[in-house]
């Protein structure tokens, strides 16, 4: 048992050794690693010095080297600069030398022309002299001449006295032969001249008056008929189809659902169409349809294709009606410029400047009482030419007819000087594009508005009473509604800042447009109680007339 505990506590002793042999090793270990570790923290914060003082040096010279080039470059900057100042005042020396040797060369010039115009006075004084020498002279040749005449007319006067006895030898032998006769016939001298020239006055009115009543029947019978044979010829030769204004256009829907895209969230699409052509645009309960109204066609048509444009690609909204309406817009003026262009050459008329072909092709969206102002002047153009021809006019002639016949209401289609007779603002037109003087006279007097001078002048107002006279043709009330429109629409333009007007619901409406940096809220009260005013002094309508001026602001951008 003893063996037992003495064997034990040996192993607890070598144990205890061995564990406390092996701490101590773990301990130095661990000393030593703690040291080397700080060693080579040491050699790193060595490194690291290095390191900062290689870079801060580096740094000091970059600096050093960057203020060095500065320096040379403020240097050049200052030598470049004493250059420009010495180039500018070297520059500024010589203009000034340039305009001294300018003024000295101007004042030599003056000199010189002093000194000529001293020698032209000089020549003057010379020349005076020579004229008075010479006028001397001639004076002495004038007074031996008006001798010379003294002499001459004293002979004359007894010559003259000569003559005085011998008239009045004949003039008593001429009443002794006059006595003679009175004596003879029992009549005086002056009675007998008058009796004859009493009988052969009245036998020569006889003579005349039969003769001319002869002319005149004869003139008037064949008048009658020729008028009547060349009417009638022209009429059975001549057909242009009629058409009658209308101040709507009915647009037709697929279905109802458009009515709702064509307004628009709260109305925005429907007031920027309206605002863009100047229609108004009358969505109702009527199926499948709406209603453009306005009194010019051009307007209305733009409307329809618009619409028509923009619910086939099916983006409605402000800015795509806005593009489709502006290019429907160049559309128009092309078509205006093609049916101008195919109706002078189906006429076989050349040589018409662009503003009177551009205002030919308008004609097919006027009325004039209700008739088609394109479909009226050619068949007024056919008319005067054949009218022309059946009167054995020349060629030319019947060319410059149907030329005028053509041009007679092109003053109904112009915008300007709305105020003058459509007849005279035709006939300007035409003499600034520099037309025909008889194309002129015949255009300016279809309604009397002057005289006739040419021949052409009756023939074109003839055939415009015939193809305004067929029944049904025209109608009496559309040309001075048109005007009251026109007038409406013009008579807001006189304001500053207004852009547009337009008249709508057959004139009882007047919107106006004003630029929102010119006009303020409140200047727009102001302007449209003034055209109101301006409404009610100056022009006769029925009912009343809405005035409303429309002030809007936009602004666009772009998202790139």
């Amino acid at each position: 048992m003893m063996s037992v505990f003495i064997g034990t506590g040996i192993g607890l002793l070598i144990g205890a050794a061995i564990g406390y042999f092996s701490l101590h090793l773990f301990k130095q270990r661990h000393r030593r690693r703690l040291e080397q570790t700080e060693r080579e923290h040491q050699t790193r914060l060595q490194t690291l010095e290095k390191e900062a003082q290689t870079r801060i040096q580096r740094l000091e010279q970059k600096a050093q080297q960057r203020f060095h080039e500065a320096n040379k470059k403020f240097q050049v900057a200052e030598r470049e600069a004493e250059k420009r100042i010495r180039e500018r005042l070297k520059q500024e020396i010589t203009e000034a030398q340039t305009r001294a040797q300018e003024i000295l060369r101007q004042a030599e010039t003056h000199l010189r022309e002093a000194e000529e115009r001293q020698k032209q006075v000089i020549a003057l004084e010379e020349t005076v002299n020579r004229r008075q020498e010479q006028v001397q002279v001639q004076l002495t040749t004038l007074q031996k001449d008006f001798e010379r005449l003294e002499q001459q007319k004293e002979a004359q006067e007894q010559r003259l006295k000569e003559i005085l006895r011998r008239e009045e030898a004949l003039f008593e032998k001429e009443l002794s032969i006059q006595r003679r006769l009175e004596e003879i016939s029992g009549m005086s001298r002056e009675e007998a001249i008058q009796h004859l020239m009493e009988s052969l006055r009245q036998e020569a009115e006889a003579r005349a008056h039969a003769q001319v009543q002869q002319i005149l029947e004869e003139a008037r019978l064949k008048a009658v008929e020729e008028s009547q044979r060349i009417i009638t010829i022209t009429l059975s030769r001549v057909g242009v189809e009629q058409a009658i204004q209308h101040s709507i256009t009915t647009f037709p829907l697929e279905s109802d659902e458009h009515k709702g895209r064509i307004i628009g969230r709260e109305g925005r699409n429907i007031r920027t169409l309206e605002a863009l052509t100047g229609v108004e645009i009358i969505v109702d309960d009527t199926p499948g349809a709406i209603v453009i109204s306005c009194h010019d066609p051009i307007r209305r048509e733009i409307a329809s294709r618009t619409l028509q444009r923009v619910l086939a690609d099916g983006r409605v909204h402000p800015a795509r009606i806005e593009e489709v309406a502006k290019k429907v817009e160049q559309e128009i003026e092309q078509e205006i410029r093609e049916t101008g262009h195919r109706t002078l050459m189906s006429l076989d008329i050349r040589g018409v400047a662009p503003e009177v072909r551009d205002l030919v092709g308008k004609m097919r969206f006027r009325f004039s009482f209700g008739q088609n102002l394109l479909h009226h002047s050619k068949e007024v153009a056919r008319l005067a030419a054949i009218i022309a021809a059946e009167l054995g006019l020349p060629k030319e002639k019947v060319r410059l007819a149907k030329r005028a016949a053509l041009f007679h209401d092109i003053g109904k289609v112009s915008e300007e000087n709305p105020e003058m007779p459509h007849a005279l603002l035709g006939m300007e037109i035409l003499r600034r594009n520099k037309e025909h003087p008889e194309v002129l006279n015949a255009v300016g007097a279809h309604h009397d508005e002057i005289e006739m001078t040419t021949i052409i002048a009756p023939i074109v107002q003839v055939a415009d009473a015939i193809s305004g006279a067929r029944p049904g043709a025209r109608r009496e009330t559309v040309e001075k509604y048109i005007q009251r429109i026109q007038e409406l629409e013009a008579l807001p333009k006189k304001f500053p800042g207004v852009t547009q007007a337009f008249a709508l619901q057959a004139g009882r409406e007047l919107r106006i447009l004003v630029e929102s940096e010119k006009v303020s809220d409140d200047l727009t009260d102001k302007i449209a109680q003034a055209v109101a005013e301006e409404i009610q002094s100056t022009m006769q309508y029925p009912g009343q007339i809405k005035v409303t001026v429309i002030r809007e602001k936009r602004s666009t951008a772009y998202a790139r």
